[in-house]
């Protein structure tokens, strides 16, 4: 289905600013649809004047359809429908007109223009199912009053309002409650669900002949709805416009919908909805949030002081080899900590790992004091990036990317410290691949990965295999030192 700016492109000379008229038209039709209980279908003007395309259309949620099909990028000739010609070429609403039967159903037709800058960009035909059509009550009267004063604000140009409109996640629709406010913004009329709204605000009487603003303040405390202006504008109906209200129980959208006659405002249309439970789930995800992070945060800590007593430890052991073996254990508890640290300060499904993998290289350079003698590290650093990793995935990687950083120092060095090591990440093709070279001494002869009973090469073997469901190789480097590669797939991918 083609979509409206393909079609305005590709059959119409109409320009940017008629593109945003008509976009601000169509994120509010919605609402004259379910007021007129009909379909609307935008049609737009052929460049050629040979007739009109239909670029949008919006189905009622209050009553039947009239279009079995969707009629978006069919093409209807000059003068096969009549009223599409005389709505354009006069910029006037057409009612009149036998009704049209499609598929056995009768069909009332009103065309609407819409208006731009002097011109008709567009024409709106208003399509009425009849077999849907009863006995109107009070509320669906009220509907047809407020639709049929829409549709003339809209040939006369008032409406949409320009530069604004809701962009609300939550805004409330014609069924969720309706109230006709008039120019004082006293209630004309309130449908059963905008009282049923109000009663569990506490109101126990009917809103009609009420100042609903002043309704609204009587039961809603000043610390949970909006200022003055804002309130008054919008229960008044003044301006076009939503906002929040409600006490701690319950939680309300308000939106109006302001009237205009003739250029004098005339009234409004205050759509109402209660979000109570969107808002309790809302503050429970946050709540849960935060509760997560200060997991993460205590789990760091924890990490931080079992390294802390390890290091402690380490310095009062006299054994080399012993002191050795706390120093690498240091530097695993610490890589995990650095994760949950990250994790601690936003909690995501996903984390961005360049972060973390720079501290970690700072981690490595820092933790122990390098060969007998040398104080300096082999300088690390990282090209490319890894972008947004599962958090699942995240801890597994740091601690591998950590042991293969702490290897290439340890036995890529061992008489010099001075060389460079280099990380580089790279996705390809819903995989990351991860290679570090060091310009070290290399690997020793025969070296056999699959032999190798080296501990810190058997936990990346084990991370990379069993818990990230990739491949591990290393090999000699491209000049000299050595070059460990992890190919790892990445959930979507």
């Amino acid at each position: 289905m083609p979509s409206l700016l393909e079609l305005v492109r590709s059959h119409t000379d109409l320009d940017e600013g008629d593109v945003g008229v008509l976009q601000l038209l169509m994120a509010d039709w919605q609402i004259i649809a379910d007021l007129a209980f009909a379909d609307l279908v935008l049609w737009l003007p052929d460049r050629g004047a040979e007739g009109f395309w239909a670029a949008a259309q919006m189905r009622p949620t209050t009553g039947p359809t009239a279009y079995v099909d969707d009629v978006v990028g069919s093409f209807v000739p000059a003068g096969r429908r009549t009223m599409l010609d005389r709505a354009y070429a006069g910029a006037r609403l057409v009612r009149e007109g036998d009704p049209e039967w499609r598929d056995d159903v009768p069909v009332r037709v009103e065309t609407i223009p819409v208006p731009h800058r002097g011109r008709v960009i567009a024409v709106i035909a208003r399509n009425t199912n009849l077999l849907g059509v009863r006995t109107p009550s009070r509320l669906e009267l009220s509907y047809l009053q407020s639709a049929a004063e829409l549709t003339a604000m809209i040939a006369s140009g008032d409406f949409p309002p320009h530069g604004q409109r809701s962009d609300h996640a939550d805004s409330p629709r014609v069924g969720d409650g309706f109230i006709r406010v008039d120019g004082r913004g006293r209630v004309t009329y309130a449908s059963p669900n905008a009282l049923s709204v109000y009663r569990r605000l506490g109101w126990s009487g009917d809103l009609d002949g009420h100042v609903l603003a002043e309704v609204t303040r009587e039961l809603v405390p000043p610390r949970r709805r909006p200022d003055e202006e804002t309130l008054t504008a919008v229960l008044g109906g003044r301006a076009h416009l939503d906002t929040e209200v409600g006490d701690d129980q319950v939680w309300l959208i308000v939106r109006a919908i302001p009237l205009r006659s003739g250029g004098e405002h005339v009234g409004a249309l205050v759509l109402l909805r209660d979000v109570t439970d969107l808002r309790r789930r809302d503050r429970e995800l946050l709540t849960k949030d935060a509760t997560i992070r200060e997991i993460h945060h205590r789990v760091k800590n924890n990490l931080q002081t079992v390294a802390a007593l390890l290091r402690l430890q380490a310095r009062r052991i006299g054994s080399d080899e012993a002191r050795s073996a706390l120093e690498e254990a240091v530097r695993r508890v610490g890589s995990i900590a650095i994760v949950h640290e990250t994790l601690s300060q936003e909690v995501l499904d996903e984390v961005a790992f360049d972060e973390i993998a720079d501290r970690l290289g700072v981690l490595v350079s820092d933790v122990g004091s390098g060969p007998e003698g040398h104080s300096e590290r082999p300088v690390i650093r990282r090209e490319g990036s890894f972008g947004m990793l599962a958090n699942e995935a995240a801890t597994a990687l740091a601690m591998v990317l950590t042991e293969l950083l702490q290897n290439a120092v340890e036995h890529g060095y061992p008489g010099e410290c001075h060389g460079s090591i280099t990380v580089e990440p790279e996705r390809l093709a819903g995989r990351l691949r991860v290679t570090v070279d060091d310009d070290g001494v290399g690997l020793p002869a025969g070296f056999d990965l699959d032999a190798s009973m080296n501990l810190g090469l058997s936990i990346v073997r084990t991370l990379v295999e069993s818990e990230l469901g990739g491949l591990l190789e290393l090999r000699p480097g491209p000049d000299r030192g050595a070059r460990a590669v992890v190919d790892v797939p990445l959930d979507g991918g």
